[in-house]
C-alpha cells in the first residue's frame, strides 16, 4: 500500500537507526556487545522492522515479556533477553523458547531450573542498586548468586542492574556504578565464569561509559532521541509521524472549536481537520498547550481539545492548503522540526512516552 492512502502513519528511517547504532559502538571498546532494546514495539517504531534493520549492528535484543520475545523470535535468531519478571505460568515457555529470563529471587531461579530440558536455562541475574523495581537487594546479592549459580540446570548469562537517575543525578549515578563494579569484581573472584555484566542504558552510554562493562542496553538513543540535550546533535531521529488534512473550513469569529469549547476563534480562521487523534496515540494532554503541527514546512497551532480520531489546526497563514495535504505531527518537514522532546515538554511528560504511545492503527512504513 502506498503511503498516499494512509490517514496516519509513521515513517521509520532505517539508515538513521544504523547511524545511531554506530554512535553507540563508537563510544565503546570493540568487544562490548550491543543489547538493542526493542521492547514496547521498539519504542513505538515497530519491533520486528527495527530488529531486522539492526540485525548486523546488535548482538542481543531486549524485550519486556514472553509475548514480545515470541513474536521477535519468528524473524531474528539473536539471543533475546526478557528484561521484566516472568509470571509463574510463563517460565516453562520461556525455558522452552531458549530466551534469557531476568531473575531477582531464588524462587524464580528454581522454577527455571525445573523447567530446563535438554540444556541449562541461561538467566540474567538482576541486582537492585537503587531502582527499587526488581532485582535482589545489593546486600544479599552474593549469597543469592551463590545459590542460583549452584542450581544444576541454570547458567548465569549476565549480571545487571538499572540506573534510576542517570539523567538527573550524576553524583548518585557515579556512586551506584562504582558499587556495582565492586560487586561484579567480587562475584567474579568468588564465582569464576564467563558471564557478562551490563548496566548502561542510553544515558549511561552517553555520559557514564567508563567503564562500559561487557554489554550496553541502548534504547532511546537508537531511535535518535537523547536524554541529554547536549548529545542530541550526535543522533539522527528515526521516526516521522504523519497524517493528512481531511477537511478545511472557513470559520467565523466567535466559533467554538472541539469539545468543551475551550478555544473560541478570535477572528475569521481557516481551520484544517486532521486525520489523527488520541486513539492514534497523540497525547490529549497537548490540548490547549501551544502544540503545533507542520503543514507545507510551516508551524500551525493546534486548536482546542484533541479528540479520539481528529484534531483541528489553524492554517490561515498558509496559502494553497488543500484536503489531502501531508501533515507532520512529529519530525521534520522542509526546514522545521517538531521533536519528541518538544511534545513531551508541552505535555508535561517524557520523550519515551511520546513515541511508545503511538498506536497500532498508525502504519509503520520503513524507508
Amino acid at each position: 500500500m502506498n503511503s498516499k492512502t494512509y490517514r496516519c502513519w509513521a515513517e521509520i528511517d532505517q539508515s538513521a537507526l544504523r547511524h545511531n547504532a554506530t554512535v553507540v559502538s563508537e563510544r565503546l571498546e570493540p568487544d562490548v556487545q550491543l543489547l538493542a532494546i526493542v521492547k514496547a514495539n521498539a519504542y513505538g517504531h515497530g519491533m520486528v522492522g527495527v530488529a531486522k534493520a539492526l540485525a548486523q549492528a546488535a548482538q542481543i535484543f531486549g524485550v519486556a515479556n514472553l509475548e514480545e520475545a515470541t513474536i521477535l523470535r519468528r524473524d531474528v535468531w539473536h539471543p533475546i533477553i526478557i528484561l521484566g519478571p516472568a509470571l509463574p505460568e510463563e517460565r516453562v515457555p520461556i525455558a522452552d523458547g531458549g530466551f534469557i529470563p531476568s531473575v531477582s529471587t531464588f524462587e524464580e531461579a528454581q522454577d527455571f531450573d525445573r523447567a530446563a530440558k535438554e540444556s541449562p536455562v541461561a538467566v540474567n541475574f538482576v541486582i537492585d542498586t537503587g531502582m527499587g523495581r526488581m532485582g535482589t537487594p545489593q546486600a544479599e546479592a552474593t549469597a543469592l548468586f551463590k545459590k542460583v549459580a549452584a542450581l544444576p540446570n541454570i547458567k548465569i548469562h549476565s549480571l545487571s542492574t538499572h540506573l534510576p537517575v542517570s539523567n538527573e543525578d550524576a553524583e548518585f549515578t557515579r556512586a551506584e556504578l562504582l558499587q556495582f563494579a565492586d560487586l561484579v569484581k567480587k562475584l567474579r573472584a568468588e564465582f569464576p565464569g564467563d558471564y557478562k555484566a551490563h548496566v548502561l542504558q542510553s544515558a549511561g552510554v552517553l555520559a557514564f561509559a567508563d567503564p562500559p562493562f561487557d554489554i550496553v542496553r541502548a534504547g532511546l538513543m537508537l531511535y535518535g532521541i537523547s536524554p541529554f540535550p547536549e548529545f542530541q546533535k550526535l543522533l539522527r531521529p528515526v521516526l516521522t509521524w504523519k497524517t493528512r488534512i481531511s477537511l478545511i473550513r472557513d470559520m467565523p469569529a466567535g466559533h467554538g472549536i472541539s469539545y468543551g469549547r475551550t478555544f473560541i476563534t478570535p477572528r475569521e480562521m481557516r481551520v484544517a481537520t486532521l486525520s489523527a487523534g488520541y486513539a492514534d496515540g497523540y497525547p490529549r494532554h497537548l490540548s490547549n498547550r501551544q502544540a503545533a503541527i507542520l503543514v507545507r514546512g510551516q508551524r500551525c497551532p493546534l486548536l482546542g481539545r484533541v479528540t479520539m480520531d481528529l484534531m483541528m489546526s489553524d492554517v490561515s497563514h498558509i496559502g494553497g492548503v488543500e484536503v489531502g495535504d501531508e501533515v507532520v505531527l512529529l519530525g521534520r518537514q522542509v526546514n522545521e522540526e517538531i521533536s519528541a522532546t518538544e511534545l513531551a515538554d508541552r505535555a508535561k511528560t517524557i520523550s519515551w512516552e511520546i513515541v511508545t504511545r503511538i498506536g497500532s492503527r498508525v502504519r509503520r512504513v520503513y524507508v
